[in-house]
């Protein structure tokens, strides 16, 4: 090369590092030495969600109806010198008059951003952003649109799974030594924190009216960033922010909860959130979550810093709700962002142990009784939560109070009470894809769940005042003690019960030379059709040191129009899986029975369908055991 050529190339180079952007400056501060965050305050004192630009682009826009709907990203921050990039759906009305409530949604574990959710906020007068912080692929994504990207650090589920709970370093967390930095809970926070920036940007949105929603993972995360953020106006957790399990509450033989490390507790967990949380807050979840489990969530959210403090709590169900609960998570944000009406006090639950004849009462007080559709009182005897069969009790009105009696056989086991109260709904919503809140024109609030050692008991002088019944249910309160999903599908619905788990019905071990007992159930349709028997075995770690199996049984059924009673003996059960033992243990570890109208069996490792479509009506009475006489 000739010296012209040279100095040619050597003053291109000179320009381009001249004109080259200088690499942006981390978002979080490298850790001096080895010291990690030991509080909450250490952990997000230093941090302003704000501070830097959002480089914030609309990769598409497109009108569903009379809502805009956009495809948008973010800047989370730069981590480790790589810019980090959250995607999210972003909606809100096309017709408005001036700047509009906005609400922020979080999903769960494996999910995505969620259009639908958005699309109904913006039908309901709201904007709304649906970030997708798992980083799967969107839903009317196209080719080549830029999705969530993490960058140097990874917070998602496929990629780093291990960090829900871990605080170690490897080579995708922020810090090289421990730290709750490395936790993606702190990271997902930090992106849902710069979620608040994007939405109080937005020249539709009114940045004094955000309120933050989400399910599962999203509930947790709900709780984090409305506890740590002042911008969050209304908050409504779904089966997740409950908090990690107090001690003493592990501590209860059979209670099937574990508690957290300290560390993870004073940094990570929902605890420390919750003390500082300080706006309106709605728990929604049901009885039976894995995910929040309810003794731990009432135990901890009496410490919530909020004053304004709300439960709807669905029966029997596992991570899903109830219409009329569900619905009261909608109804608190038309209230706090929109001015609606607001929803009645939590009832006011009072437990008596010392009762004339050792029966315990319950005792619920509703703000506004006068409205009052319904007030429901439940109690159980189970200390483990999860598989915990709750009782439902006959209320009585007396004036502005309803009262039930709780019998319980003995005072060797724990007694929970809790409390519903169903209220009409007045006004409307448009509908939801998975919820059509227009068939639900009531809504519930629970009370908060009163609870008493066997001691208590003991020495209140209850008494053993309930026996043990061969009758489970007789029908005759349709579905009460059940929950219920897809009913009016022919193919996927399904009922199912804990009933056999609680000591009134459950079965015990077969006595030596007698015989054993079946489950019978009274069935009747008018056409020909198959019933589908589904009997899990020691669910969630229910009884300690079995593991969880299912069973499956396939029934024909005459469809002549007349009841017919149809028997299950513990051989009729087909394991579900190929591991699964092929005999059942017992009657007496089953934890729950579904009806349905097909099962699976997996043989070799191929599915096997048992059952089909229902045809035509069903309805059901008189489960119950009988002696098998064969």
């Amino acid at each position: 090369m000739n010296r012209s050529l040279m100095t040619m190339a050597l003053l291109s180079a000179v320009a381009l590092v001249l004109v080259s952007p200088a690499p942006a400056a981390d978002s979080l501060p490298p850790l001096a030495g080895a010291k990690a965050a030991r509080t909450l305050s250490d952990l997000w004192d230093d941090y302003d969600p704000a501070a830097e630009p959002l480089h914030a682009t609309t990769v598409r826009e497109w009108r569903d109806g009379p809502v805009v709907c956009r495809h948008v990203t973010y800047r989370v921050g730069t981590f480790k010198g790589k810019a980090s990039t959250m995607a999210a759906f972003y909606a809100f009305p096309a017709e408005r008059d001036g700047r509009l409530p906005a609400l922020l949604h979080l999903h769960g574990g494996g999910q995505r951003a969620n259009l639908p959710t958005v699309t109904f906020a913006a039908l309901n007068g709201y904007a709304a952003l649906s970030i997708n912080w798992g980083a799967k692929p969107m839903p009317e994504a196209r080719p080549g649109d830029p999705n969530t990207d993490w960058g140097a650090v990874d917070a998602t589920q496929d990629g780093h799974n291990s960090h829900y709970a871990s605080m170690q370093p490897d080579g995708k967390t922020l810090d090289a030594v421990p730290s709750p930095r490395n936790n993606n809970g702190f990271l997902l926070t930090l992106a849902a924190r710069r979620a608040l920036t994007f939405l109080a940007r937005q020249p539709e949105v009114d940045p004094a009216r955000i309120g933050v929603l989400g399910h599962s993972m999203g509930g947790k995360l709900t709780v984090a960033v409305a506890g740590i953020d002042g911008r969050v106006v209304a908050a409504a957790p779904s089966c997740g922010g409950a908090g990690a399990t107090p001690d003493a509450l592990a501590a209860l033989a059979g209670a099937g909860l574990r508690t957290r490390d300290p560390w993870y507790v004073a940094t990570i967990d929902d605890r420390p959130y919750l003390a500082r949380l300080a706006c309106p807050l709605l728990y929604v979840g049901p009885t039976n979550d894995f995910n929040a489990p309810i003794d731990a969530m009432f135990a901890n959210w009496r410490h919530v810093g909020s004053r304004d403090v709300r439960y709807a709590v669905s029966p029997h169900l596992n991570h899903r709700h109830e219409p009329e609960f569900a619905v009261s998570r909608f109804l608190w944000f038309e209230h706090y962002l929109k001015g609606g009406p607001a929803l009645p006090a939590t009832p006011r639950l009072a437990v008596r142990l010392d009762t004339a004849d050792g029966v315990p009462t319950a005792t619920v007080r509703p703000d506004r009784p006068g409205e009052v559709a319904r007030a429901c009182v439940y109690y159980a005897v189970d200390p483990h939560v999860l598989t915990r069969f709750w009782r439902s009790a006959e209320a009585e009105r007396d004036g502005s109070a309803w009262t039930a009696r709780c019998p319980v056989m003995g005072t060797d086991r724990p007694l929970y009470v809790l409390a519903s109260v169903t209220y009409p709904r007045t006004g409307s919503l448009a509908p939801h894809r998975w919820l059509d809140f227009t068939k639900t024109n009531t809504f519930a609030i629970t009370s908060e769940m009163a609870s008493f050692a066997p001691a208590d008991l003991a020495k209140a002088g209850v008494r053993a005042a309930d026996e043990p019944s061969m009758m489970i249910d007789d029908f005759s309160r349709p579905w009460r003690d059940w929950y219920r999903l897809s009913w009016n599908n022919p193919v996927h619905w399904t009922a199912a019960t804990r009933k056999l788990k609680d000591p009134k019905w459950r079965s015990r071990p077969k006595p030596e030379g007698s015989s054993d007992r079946l489950l019978a159930l009274d069935v009747r349709t008018d056409r020909p059709n198959t019933l589908v028997f589904r009997v899990e075995v020691a669910a969630w770690g229910a009884y300690p040191g079995m593991r969880t199996m299912r069973y499956v049984a396939a029934k024909p059924i005459e469809g002549t129009g007349e009841w017919k009673t149809v028997t299950l003996r513990p051989a009729d059960l087909q394991p579900a899986e190929d591991d699964t033992p092929a005999e059942m243990p017992g009657w007496q570890y089953v934890t729950q029975v579904t009806l349905a109208a097909r099962g699976t069996v997996e043989r070799d490792g191929h599915e096997e369908t048992l059952g089909g479509k229902w045809e035509g009506p069903r309805a059901f009475r008189n489960l119950r055991w009988v002696r098998d006489e064969d």
